[in-house]
């Protein structure tokens, strides 16, 4: 029995993850679970997964769960989600949003833990800091579709064999645009093959997100930028492609379900079976690669830059 302590419970990896632990009540139970401010969300998870530990980034909502949950540890603020991924649980799977989340990660990896990792903001903002405790033999699966899609894709291989790695993005909802004037909200939200949160999915829409997962592969797997390219891919499949020295390539594909990278990375690079629905590749005629407009989806080149 793994257990699992699941920082950010409300958004929509922490709750895709809890279908997860749901579907493989055998596998998975949950140790601890951490959110901003939905006190009710919260106490219904605490309910379901007989949870006695959490934390809530958010004073108020912190002592509104105590009422709540009468004789259960609620822990609060930044310090609360960092005192959660020191203790004995499994995996943390660091779901959180922004660069609140890097202590969490650093802290869970300098605690043994398996690191979950779903925050992005933790490589792109601690690079070093997370590369040099991942030299040091900390353990950690990534939770991005790309990243788990790249692990795989490597287990087994040569590191020095390896010649670029290839990020997908779908294009989002304004591929093929060149003019993005008079855009709203609702249009970037209205991403054509994901279900994600907001800041991701508008991250998503302007190509932001993939320069950031861009900085995270060279973080977590040493590549040089120079060996890291990305190209659009519409249906959202084939999640990355990494090409050897020798010039082959591996691909890592799966209809675009995002428990499927969380339970690989809950499962520490195993595959429990959580009741994926099997696939009929006879439906999916086309599997298309193109270049990415750069010059209209300018965040991409300047994640390179950052990076």
């Amino acid at each position: 029995m793994t257990t699992v302590t699941v920082l950010g419970s409300t958004g929509s990896v922490g709750t895709q993850a809890l279908d997860v632990v749901r579907a493989c009540p055998d596998r998975f139970t949950v140790a601890a679970v951490a959110a901003n401010t939905d006190v009710d969300a919260v106490a219904a998870q605490m309910d379901e997964f007989e949870v006695r530990v959490a934390a809530m980034s958010d004073e108020g909502a912190a002592a509104a769960l105590r009422e709540r949950v009468p004789g259960a540890e609620v822990l609060s603020g930044p310090e609360g989600l960092v005192e959660l991924a020191s203790r004995g649980s499994d995996v943390v799977l660091n779901a959180v949003l922004g660069a609140v989340g890097l202590r969490a990660t650093l802290t869970a990896l300098d605690s043994g833990r398996l690191v979950a990792l779903a925050n992005k903001e933790s490589c792109v903002a601690g690079g070093p800091l997370v590369r040099a405790r991942l030299e040091s033999g900390a353990r950690l699966v990534p939770v991005d579709s790309e990243h788990a899609a790249v692990h795989m894709c490597l287990v087994g291989e040569d590191p020095a064999g390896v010649r670029e790695i290839v990020l997908t993005a779908s294009g989002g909802p304004f591929r093929g645009r060149t003019d993005l004037e008079g855009i709203t909200p609702e249009d970037a939200l209205a991403h054509p093959t994901w279900s994600m949160g907001p800041k991701i999915t508008v991250d998503s829409a302007t190509l932001m997100n993939k320069g950031l997962e861009v900085i995270e592969a060279h973080v977590l797997f040493g590549a040089p930028y120079d060996d890291i390219d990305v190209v659009v891919h519409p249906q959202s499949v084939v999640h990355c492609l990494v090409g050897f020295a020798d010039g082959s390539w591996k691909a890592s594909m799966s209809p675009p379900d995002m428990r499927v990278p969380i339970a690989y990375a809950l499962g520490g690079g195993e595959r429990p079976d959580w009741g994926a629905e099997r696939t009929d590749w006879t439906s999916m005629r086309d599997l298309t690669f193109e270049p990415v407009d750069r010059a209209t989806f300018r965040c991409l080149d300047l994640a390179y830059e950052a990076g």
